[in-house]
This record gives structure tokens, sequence and C-alpha cells, in this order.
């Protein structure tokens, strides 16, 4: 169907919506698919579907654009590609960087196409198997990873999990009919919004810190001035990829993938997994963080590779792995197709188009919207300081507000990022913070059925298999990352 020009435009207009969209602080792929909901009425379930398709794939890879040029992630998931990213802006090797994270988001993505398409009711069985207690003990396997990868100041990553967490508390309690933390607030009674504790702790923050750090500003656009950006700049050098190495793209693909299938997870989570681990495998751990590709490579690998697992529990069980594939089940009911183990077989007519769409977008639209628009891309750094983060900064408090409808989360927003600053400035890992909040409520509810359902006995997270498995490998990467490996060599937060 990819050959009817008509319908190609669909998929190639989509993917530069949700481009766009994602690489705007507070303008996400979901916000994009959302707004554009409503014209999927006019056209046919299989086409519609195709567009949702693109619309995710780009979702998922735009956000590196900003998280590399200006340290701002455009999306959730591309949180630890700043890391990398960021660094190598700085050293005017920021295209580079852009082309590894199209390189790795278009392994990744056509990884998670293929293997939805080849073993997804295989996967969607395996995933049912992780049930309330072993769902706890990943995300705080997750959380755990996430704390010890900060080498070097471990205490202050769990002094900023711990603040996400609580903040997570805030509003009505999941399973009591309670507010919690509330002060008497009736705006605080559904809790914190996520879109605005994304936008305050990376964007009102970063521009809160490079207001108090024109020299970083100027080196980065001395950096640029230096090089003369052309298109194959884009295009890492194979010794660079190999450099890489293989099992990097094709592990962090299978850890975004598999993360993908577990309802709730998402990008960030795989992305954050992928990443702690090939900083744990890595003969170099002291250079994450400073601008290694590798990094770079394993984060959007990951995160692009969630695309295909998400979508397995959404065609498989209708149960959505994520915002975006909840919308897209959302289109299925519209047109009267009920989600299950028979859609794939039975209906392969309607699902094939939206997995090729998939895989097209990861082979073919990635690199070449990197290729043509790059360019353009990059030159976000020589915009004047005040003039660009007067736009962000504009942007950020618009964002957080489309997001919600709320002007008290608007001002939450200007406070999480008061807040992020302060613990940038001294030095505290606001990665952590996020994932916190982001994990802290499936964290506590999984927490509190798994005591409700063992009537309060703590050891049924050691008697059920699924959670001692992870419980074995959380120990197994605190060995590895805490003790085994040197407490030198963190991965810094860049500023």
């Amino acid at each position: 169907m990819l050959s009817d020009p008509l319908i190609l435009a669909y998929v190639i207009s989509g993917f530069i919506i949700g481009t766009i969209f994602a690489a705007i602080p507070g303008l996400t792929a979901t916000l994009a698919l959302a707004l554009l909901l409503p014209l999927t009425y006019s056209l046919d379930v299989t086409t519609a579907l195709m567009a949702c398709a693109s619309i995710y794939m780009a979702g998922m890879c735009g956000g590196s654009i900003t998280a590399t040029t200006i340290n701002i992630p455009g999306a959730p998931s591309s949180m630890m590609t700043a890391l990398d990213g960021y660094p190598m802006q700085q050293k005017g090797k920021g295209a580079l960087a852009l082309g590894h994270a199209a390189v790795g988001s278009m392994v990744g993505g056509a990884l998670g196409a293929l293997l939805l398409i080849a073993v997804a009711p295989f996967v969607a069985e395996a995933s049912l198997l992780v049930k309330t207690t072993g769902k706890f003990s990943l995300l705080a396997f997750a959380i755990v990873v996430i704390i010890i990868a900060q080498r070097g100041k471990m205490l202050k990553a769990a002094m900023a999990a711990c603040i996400g967490l609580m903040l997570a508390t805030v509003g009505l309690d999941a399973m009591e009919p309670v507010t919690r933390f509330t002060f008497g607030l009736s705006d605080l009674t559904a809790g914190i919004d996520l879109m605005p504790v994304i936008i305050g702790t990376f964007a009102i923050s970063e521009i809160l810190i490079q207001t108090n750090s024109s020299a970083n500003a100027r080196k980065a656009v001395e950096a640029f001035s230096k090089v003369t950006i052309r298109r194959r700049d884009f295009i890492p050098p194979l010794s660079s990829i190999r450099k890489i190495g293989v099992v990097c793209y094709v592990k962090s693909s299978l850890i975004g993938y598999f993360v993908g299938t577990l309802p709730g997870a998402g990008g960030s989570m795989g992305s954050f997994l992928a990443y702690a681990e090939t900083v744990r495998t890595s003969s170099d751990p002291e250079s994450f963080g400073k601008g290694n590709p590798k990094g770079i490579a394993a984060s959007e690998s990951a995160n692009n590779a969630v695309c295909g697992g998400a979508l397995v529990p959404m065609l498989t069980f209708g149960i959505p792995g994520d915002p975006i594939t909840a919308i897209m089940l959302g289109v299925l009911v519209i047109n009267g197709i009920q989600p299950g183990p028979q859609l794939m077989s039975g209906q392969a007519e309607l699902i094939a188009p939206m997995l090729a769409s998939l895989l097209f977008s990861a082979i073919v639209l990635i690199p070449l919207t990197l290729f043509l628009l790059g360019p353009y891309f990059i030159k976000i750094v020589s915009i004047r300081k005040d003039i660009l983060y007067g736009i962000i900064a504009l942007l950020a408090v618009v964002g957080s507000y489309v997001a919600t409808y709320s002007g008290f989360q608007m001002i939450m927003a200007l406070m999480m990022g008061v807040l992020a600053y302060y613990l940038r400035k001294n030095d505290f890992p606001i990665i952590t913070l996020l994932l916190g909040f982001i994990l802290g409520p499936n964290l506590e509810e999984f927490l509190r059925r798994s005591l409700a359902l063992s009537n309060g006995n703590p050891l049924t997270f050691f008697t059920n298999l699924d959670s001692l498995f992870f419980i074995i490998l959380t120990l197994v990467f605190v060995y590895f990352l805490a003790i085994k490996q040197p407490l030198k060599s963190p991965v810094k937060q860049t500023k």
C-alpha cells in the first residue's frame, strides 16, 4: 500500500508532524496523535493506522534533536541521549551525534518492527507471565540500576529518586478514595501531571542554567562556528559504527523491545536499562556522560525498539503499552475492530500495512529526514541565546498548559524548574528524580497489591519466580556496577 502516492503522503506527513512535535519540549507525539485523531475519521482504518505508526516512530526519534543540540530532550525517551549527545554538541560534533542517534533509531526501530512481525504472539504470552510481584521487582530493578549507574554520586542519585517518588504520591490515592499531601489545594487532587514535571526539570531548569553559564554557551557557539556543516557529516563513519559494535545495537534493541511488551513501561524505561547495561559492559565507563557515541546508540536503539514491543500487548490482548498505543487502540475500536489473539492472523490485511509503515519509517524516513533537514536542526545552537531560550521558555510554558489545560500545572512546571535548577547546581542527577516520578505510581500500586494478595507477607517477592528473577538481576547489576567496578567514573549530568 506504500506504493499508493496518497497513502505514502499520509505516512510521510505523519512522520514529519511527529518529528516536529517530539522535538519541541512539551509537545509530544502523543499530543500530535491526539490532536490529529479527528482526522482519522475521514480515512479508512488501514491508512489511519499507517499514519499513526509513522507518528509513533517519529515521536521516539525526534526527541533526540533538541536533546543533542540544546540539552533539552523533546521527549522523555530521549533523556539518556542528552547525557552524551549534548557534550558532543559542545565539542562541535553535533552533526555526528545526531547521525549516531539516527543510526540507533533506525536499527532499533527496524528490529522492533521485525520482532513484532515474527514473534509477537510468543512474546505476548511470555509478558503475561510477569505478574504483580514481578512487575514491582522489575520497576524496583529499573530504579536501582539507574541510581548505581550514577557512579561517584550514588547517594545524591538516590536522594533525587526519593524526591521523585515523593512527588508521585501527591494527589488521590490509587487504591483508596483519599487524597494525600494536597495541603487543602483542590488543584492537587489529581496529582502533579507528568508533562509539567518533564518540562520543568529539563526545559525550565536548562534555561536557568544557561543564564548562569554564558561561558559554556559561548564555547558551544565557538565550536559550532569552527565547523562547516555538510549533509555527509550526519553520516557516521563505518569505523565509529564498528567501534560501537553490532552487539550494542542488537542488545539495546532487544532490551527496548521486551520492555515495550510490558504495559506501562514505555521508551523511557527501555532507554534507561539499555544505557545502564551498556555502561556496565563497557571497557571505558568513564567516558559515558562526556560524549560517548555508544551511549547515544544504546539509548536510541532501545527507545525506538519499544515501538514494536508496545504494539504486542495492544494487538494481541487489547492492552496498550503506552499512551500512543492507547490512541491507536481507539482507532481500532472506533472502526469496529476488536484486538485479540486472532487479530494478526484473521485480519492480517489490516495490520500488515501498519507494520510495513513502522518498518518503512525506521529504515527510510529516519535517515532521510536527518539527511535532508539535519543542517537546519543543528543550526539551532547558532541562534542567539536570548532569542532561543526566550522561545523555548514560551513553548515550555504554553506546552505545559496545552498538555493539561491547567494554569496550576503550568505554575507547577515553573516550580519544578526552580527545584531542578538547584539540584543540578549541586550536582544532583535529575534523571533519577524523573525516573522516580514516572515509575513511582506503578511501583506503589504493585507493591500494595502484592502485599494485599499475600496478606502482608513480604516473602511473596521471593517465592514468585518472576519477582525472584528480577531481584537476582538487580543484585547482579549492583555487583558489577557498584562493587566490582571502581566508584569513580560518574555518568555526569550535563549542564
